[in-house]
């Protein structure tokens, strides 16, 4: 198989050069969202259709594989639809498909992957597959204002339900991995956390729903609220991990077998919390210095993926950011939170360069499930 967009037959893969505003269309299914967007080249969004599968998470305490993959299929063709409705335009109209070719869930990957190779193949429209995490951290390319825009390099803050990594961002295509977790994410221990808990999600994820409680107000008087000691894991070290907070919180759950009343249960949440988010603060400063030993300087942090939208480890990291540095001014940037969870404005935007620049997939090119950010051109 040819790898290179230029070997190829303009039958397989058309080429154009843009000199008027380029409109992408671009499909997400990675995880539990069916999303869909259409995004101009003038950075403007013309629509932003998210279908969550909220009612399943609830019933099956999170995201099942198959479950997710079924809901994906019934919604996509709505979602695309909607977005071209709410666009105000014809898929004719459109002038590049986009869609998330990964890291994710491989049977939800499939979803957006055919559907965006099948569009663009009987359009004979280019195609795009962007990196989900990618996708991420160039969100605030296209969110913020040009003064407030990072510069690179800069370090990048992923914070999701699959992945939890400090990043060095060098160039738009060029990444190096800081830290990462061993384990599993920060939001999937607050999701979990949550469950342990029984917290009610009204309709938000668990990680969201979890925030909330710890912000709720304390209970009557009299009513003890405990703040446990949670481990600071991997303390010193490049490296996160999240399954020793969220065990720690099961084993004290599960010795005051089931007496837990709502001092306990917001003290617990409180303090799962604050370890969760600790463990962030000390690993930016770790990367901070890991920068300045590399005699890399850089000016901004940028924050993304579902959990930057948490106000609380907005907010420590801000502090955490002054003390590290004082008198030494380091941006902190956040997306806004409509776009911090998963959504397809940002794999559109992802894409952009590389349809602009003619850089394009084959049709056949396939979902990856497991993607490093540091292989973005393989």
């Amino acid at each position: 198989m040819q790898r290179s967009a230029r070997l190829l037959s303009p039958v397989l893969r058309p080429r154009h050069a843009f000199s008027r505003r380029f409109t992408v269309i671009a499909l997400e299914s990675s995880a539990d969202d069916t999303c869909a967007a259409v995004v101009t080249s003038d950075r403007k969004v013309l629509s932003n259709v998210i279908v969550n599968q909220q009612a399943y998470l609830e019933q099956y305490g999170g995201i099942h594989p198959f479950i997710a993959l079924k809901a994906h299929q019934r919604n996509m063709p709505g979602a695309v639809q909607r977005a071209l409705r709410e666009a105000n335009l014809t898929i004719n109209d459109v002038d590049g498909i986009a869609f998330t070719r990964g890291p994710g869930i491989p049977g939800c990957l499939s979803v957006c992957g055919n559907a965006a190779r099948t569009l663009a193949a009987a359009l004979n429209k280019p195609l795009v597959g962007v990196h989900h995490m990618h996708a991420h951290a160039l969100t605030p390319f296209l969110t913020s204002s040009p003064d407030e825009r990072p510069r690179f390099p800069f370090i990048t803050l992923l914070v999701s339900g699959g992945h939890t990594m400090f990043v060095l961002a060098e160039t738009p295509i060029k990444f190096r991995i800081i830290a990462s977790s061993v384990d599993e994410s920060i939001g999937n221990a607050y999701d979990k956390v949550a469950r342990m808990l029984e917290i009610p999600l009204d309709g938000l994820s668990g990680g969201a729903a979890l925030e909330r409680f710890c912000a709720s107000p304390d209970p009557a008087a009299g009513m003890v609220v405990p703040e446990l000691k949670l481990p600071l894991a991997m303390r010193g070290r490049l490296a996160l991990s999240y399954t020793g907070i969220h065990s720690a919180v099961e084993r004290y759950l599960d010795a005051r077998h089931g007496m837990l009343d709502e001092g306990v249960r917001l003290g617990v949440a409180r303090s799962f919390q604050k370890a969760a988010v600790e463990q962030l603060e000390e690993k930016l400063v770790l990367s901070m210095e890991w920068c300045a030993q590399q005699d890399v300087r850089v000016r901004h942090l940028v924050v993304s993926g579902g959990v930057a939208s948490n106000a609380y480890l907005r907010e420590r990291l801000r502090a955490s950011m002054e003390r590290a540095r004082p008198g030494e001014h380091m941006s902190l940037v956040f997306p806004p939170p409509a776009f911090c969870t998963d959504n397809a404005v940002m794999i559109a935007w992802a894409s952009m360069d590389r349809f602009l620049a003619g850089e394009t997939d084959e049709y056949s090119v396939e979902s990856r499930p497991k993607w490093s950010m540091e292989e973005l051109r393989e």
